[in-house]
């Protein structure tokens, strides 16, 4: 059950930089040493200053920029008292003074300090001045988890040891934080010694930095975005979030101050890129992140690289539990690193599924995103994956020949080969119960006859939390649906299949039972799981954030391959845009790019121009209108020729000329691109639909194929409704 947690002033914020610092405990500021500070209220992941902020009483507020003070985690929280008016400020925590001093602002006398050790549960923090007081609550939950994901999944394997954490100190899999230092090295890569994977896998070109050896005399150099040019050595920290591991990298020079929240170093540029792994797959294990150093080019320029085992979408399917994961973690980068002027989300395939849902379910977390061979969402994915093995099934007991391009043709996809791609490997697996990682015990897994109570590793079980169980069999509720598909539509309205086939087809495609076993009956949804797909987030239709905030989608061109990755995504997520916002402005789409083009240098100049933008605008007009004049919606050719794109589906241009889009299963049974309808609605069988392809016997047997109608597109699908809010609880 989902519990709306509505802003209070959405996307207000203000940006305070180079502030001099000086520090404040319960006297008057007292000078502290090097002054910088970067704070951004729109760290209260724009839920607005308001939800940040309690009783603010003539101008005096204590906020929260860590994040929300309604999902504080780990005990921690980094506190912004504003308005004092230079006067002696007093500060408390549950009546106690805090443990360490704030640091505060000389300009507009504003105060930043970190509370520690907060209580599970609600915390008061108090501040006054002079006469003034105001007070501001925090709700506190485990570092371990949950805050909104609902309950966590049992059993949960831990995989410390094999990410060099060492034996997990709890059931919780949580292990002590570790800090290790490599620097890329002036020495040809080929010269290098053996590279030491203990902590992270080292790339070519990079060795352990030892702190307390001399310094090696093969340390590169590089420059940040900032222009500041800084020693090539990058600092990894790793340790359990939400159960689950975590890795955040910057440029940090040892010999310099340590990172904190006040005091930005010369190496981080301020910027913080979070990436989201591919895959997807249900959990009951801890997993692994993708190693920091591999994203060696981002942090060359001074970008911060965050990444946690829990947002990749192989190691657990559940966009929910990913934003909370993402939130924890981020809260965690602010308290010992700093507000973030900038978050974008990178990643492909699965991690560009979660950016997608976090931007709309969770706005705040991200300012920009750039999703790699980009899907929507998996729940509207589930349906034309799952039709390649109906369909595959269908046609190996046909009584007529299929050739290759009839095959192709009713899948929808450029190739019949795509639907063997997802043949060996999510089709129909993905839904199997029985599909579990290696590392859960295999002893725990579900088998009909020896383990009916065992673990459940479907994709619809694995959303258990966010979609409900049924009440009579108590496993999920499914969003997965045929009734009323026809399959082969337009192949067979277009005469590349015959009458015959059309009919056949359909009569044997079947559908799955709540084990994903094929069966003769179609597959029918639960209704209450539609409406809560639909209203609870689900299914990206392009809401939350997402129609306001900067989208680079880049994908390369491997439809005729029959990769899985095919280009009609981009056109897909771009339709659900415009059906919500009624524009596609602040997304552009790149096909093909070269390796050159640096998408989060690119990103990072299109959120600047934004926030600089005095308009005060934040539509997706004013998006588009502060985008970089290098970066639009465009394809390049083998050659390296740019060639602009409309992104018109099926229409003109020269990009769809290059690389034409193709479709899949649903789309070619007559589905709108926007691929949004779970479950459809009815009509009945009308034989003016098919233009006189269809004898009167022929019509007759097609009714009875489909008794209570065929799947009637021209309207919404059963359940289907607008979102109901953002930053849901479960």
């Amino acid at each position: 059950m989902a519990e709306s947690q509505k802003s209070l002033c959405p996307g207000v914020g203000a940006t305070m930089t180079d502030m001099e610092s000086s520090s404040i405990s319960n006297g008057p500021f007292r000078p502290a040493p090097r002054p910088h500070l970067a704070l951004t209220l729109a760290a209260c992941l724009a839920v607005g200053l308001a939800a940040c902020t309690s009783n603010p009483n003539d101008g005096l507020t204590a906020s929260v920029v860590s994040g929300r003070p309604d999902m504080v985690t780990g005990g921690d929280a980094l506190i912004l008292v504003s308005g004092t008016g230079n006067q002696p400020v007093k500060l408390t925590v549950n009546g106690q003074p805090p443990s360490e001093p704030f640091r505060a602002a000389s300009e507009g006398g504003s105060a930043v300090g970190l509370v520690r050790n907060l209580a599970e549960g609600t915390n008061s923090v108090v501040v006054e001045a002079g006469d003034r007081s105001a007070r501001l609550d925090l709700v506190n939950h485990p570092i371990t988890g949950p805050v909104f994901s609902g309950p966590h999944q049992e059993p949960f394997t831990c995989l410390t040891e094999r990410a060099g954490l060492g034996t997990p100190l709890d059931e919780d899999c949580s292990a002590e934080t570790r800090t290790t230092y490599f620097y890329r090295s002036t020495q040809p890569v080929g010269r290098q010694e053996p590279r030491d994977r203990r902590a992270a896998a080292v790339p070519p070109g990079f060795k352990p930095l030892e702190l307390a050896s001399p310094r090696p005399e093969d340390v590169a150099t590089t420059v940040t975005t900032l222009g500041r040019e800084v020693p090539f050595i990058v600092r990894v920290e790793t340790g359990t979030i939400n159960r689950a591991i975590y890795h955040i990298a910057t440029l940090h020079d040892p010999a310099g101050e340590p990172p904190a929240p006040w005091t930005r170093n010369d190496g981080w540029n301020g910027r913080l890129v979070y990436r989201f792994g591919g895959g997807c797959r249900a959990g009951y294990h801890q997993g692994q992140a993708r190693p920091p150093l591999q994203d060696a080019s981002t942090l060359a320029q001074g970008y911060a690289v965050a990444a946690s085992s829990l947002n990749v979408f192989g190691n657990n399917c559940n966009d929910v539990l990913s934003a909370e994961t993402m939130m924890m973690v981020k809260e965690h980068f602010i308290e010992r690193y700093g507000v973030p002027v900038h978050t974008i989300g990178v990643g492909g395939s699965g991690g560009s599924m979660q950016q997608h849902l976090i931007a709309q379910n969770y706005p705040g977390l991200l300012d920009g995103i750039i999703p790699g061979a980009s899907y929507p969402d998996p729940i509207t994915l589930a349906g034309p994956v799952s039709d390649c093995s109906l369909l595959e099934s269908a046609i190996s007991r046909s009584s007529h020949s299929w050739s290759e391009e009839q095959k192709r043709a009713v899948s929808g996809y450029a190739t019949w080969q795509t639907c063997e791609s997802w043949l060996r490997t999510y089709s129909p697996a993905m839904l199997r119960p029985g599909s579990c990682s290696p590392a859960v015990p295999s002893d725990a897994v579900y088998d009909p006859e020896r383990r009916p109570d065992g673990v459940r590793c479907g994709f619809h079980d694995n959303m258990v939390n966010l979609i409900g169980r049924d009440p009579e069999t108590g496993i999920a509720r499914r969003t997965l649906d045929n009734v009323g598909v026809q399959y082969g539509l337009q192949a067979f309205q277009g005469g590349v299949i015959d009458a015959e086939q059309f009919l056949e087809l359909n009569q044997l495609v079947g559908g799955f039972d709540r084990d994903a076993n094929l069966v003769p009956e179609r597959t029918t949804a639960d209704e209450t799981a539609l409406a809560t797909a639909y209203r609870t987030g689900r299914v990206n239709s392009g809401g939350g954030s997402l129609g306001s905030i900067p989208i680079i989608d880049t994908r390369r061109y491997q439809d005729p391959s029959g990769n899985i990755h095919d280009r009609v995504r981009t056109f897909v997520a771009g339709a659900r845009l415009a059906k919500a916002n009624g524009t596609v402005g602040n997304r552009v789409a790149i096909t093909a790019p070269p390796t050159s083009l640096d998408t989060v240098r690119l990103m990072d100049e299109w959120l600047t121009a934004i926030d600089e933008d005095d308009s005060a605008d934040r539509s997706a007009a004013a998006v588009e209108r502060n985008r970089p004049a290098a970066l639009s919606s465009s394809c390049w050719s083998a050659e390296g020729e740019r060639i602009e794109d409309s992104l018109a589906y099926g229409g003109p241009g020269g990009c769809s000329e290059l690389y034409p889009p193709s479709g899949d299963p649903r789309i070619a049974a007559g589905a709108p691109i926007t691929n949004d309808i779970l479950k459809c609605q009815l009509k009945p069988v009308d034989p003016e639909d098919y233009d006189d392809q269809l004898t009167d016997d022929q019509v007759e047997r097609l009714r009875r194929t489909f008794p209570d109608g065929v799947c009637d597109y021209s309207k919404p699908g059963v359940g289907q409704g607008a979102l109901q809010g953002t930053w849901l609880r479960y």
